[in-house]
């Protein structure tokens, strides 16, 4: 606790116990945007180092219990579906999050944050974007972009989702394959932050206490996500992949 303390006040702490509980919440819903929201809430007023710290641990505990919900061997088998989208994003990951204070991070949100916006308002429109077959070379190429994002800010769930429902991905299939990039891309950016300097023996004790309000708020989620079906799933995550977008224009605008 004198560590927590000594890196925020008590009203912060609070409030980021706040954030991450609403975070889980969204997470345990729709299997995403918990790195969205811990950043972009927590990074109003903490420094975006420290914020970045916080929410890796909760997004490496989170998503193996998102990935492992249908058992080992369903995650597995999801792994080698996914097997370029993982490697490929995983390698720019690592690359990204070691130039996290040299890429420009505000021209790489405003690019994200359009292009998915777009997607999403095409998508709740009626305009569909289906893949009738996935193709290597769009994984890798969404893949390479979600990592390069990723490593930066800790935030590479919208291109995934976007790639996900283009593929027309069932719910359940869905929410586990999300926590199985997720949690293998949670653990690639553990390590580069690690290295980085970004997680470190006092900003790892913030990261350890998110996951009291993070894990209690995913529970609730999940409970949530199991009374719904298929078309209402797709909608809610595509409203919450829309605000995420509008989020990272609003983030590019205002840095």
């Amino acid at each position: 606790m004198t560590a927590l303390f000594s890196l925020m006040d008590p009203l912060h702490l609070g409030l980021a116990f706040a954030i991450a509980l609403m975070g889980g919440l969204v997470k345990g819903m729709v299997g995403f945007a918990l790195p969205l929201i811990l950043i972009s809430g927590m990074g109003s007023f903490l420094s975006p180092e420290l914020a970045l710290a916080g929410l890796i641990l909760p997004t490496v505990v989170t998503n193996g219990i998102q990935a492992l919900r249908q058992g080992p061997a369903a995650a597995l088998s999801s792994i080698r579906r996914f097997r370029v989208f993982l490697i490929v994003g995983g390698v720019f990951l690592l690359a990204s999050a070691q130039m996290v204070s040299v890429l420009p991070l505000r021209v790489m949100l405003l690019i994200l944050g359009g292009m998915i916006s777009a997607f999403c308002l095409m998508q709740l429109a009626g305009l569909r974007f289906h893949m009738a077959a996935p193709s290597a070379r769009i994984e890798a190429a969404v893949a390479a972009f979600a990592g390069l994002i990723g490593g930066v800010s800790g935030v590479w769930g919208p291109p995934t989702v976007a790639y996900l429902t283009a593929l027309g991905t069932p719910k359940a299939d869905q929410i586990r394959v999300q926590g199985v990039i997720y949690g293998l891309g949670a653990v690639a950016l553990t390590v580069g932050h690690v290295g980085s300097g970004v997680l470190n023996q006092v900003t790892v004790w913030f990261s350890l206490a998110l996951l009291v309000p993070v894990l209690f708020g995913m529970w609730i989620g999940g409970r949530i996500h199991d009374r719904i079906d298929q078309d209402v799933f797709r909608k809610l995550t595509l409203a919450i992949l829309l605000l995420a977008g509008l989020n990272l224009i609003r983030r590019a605008l205002m840095a």
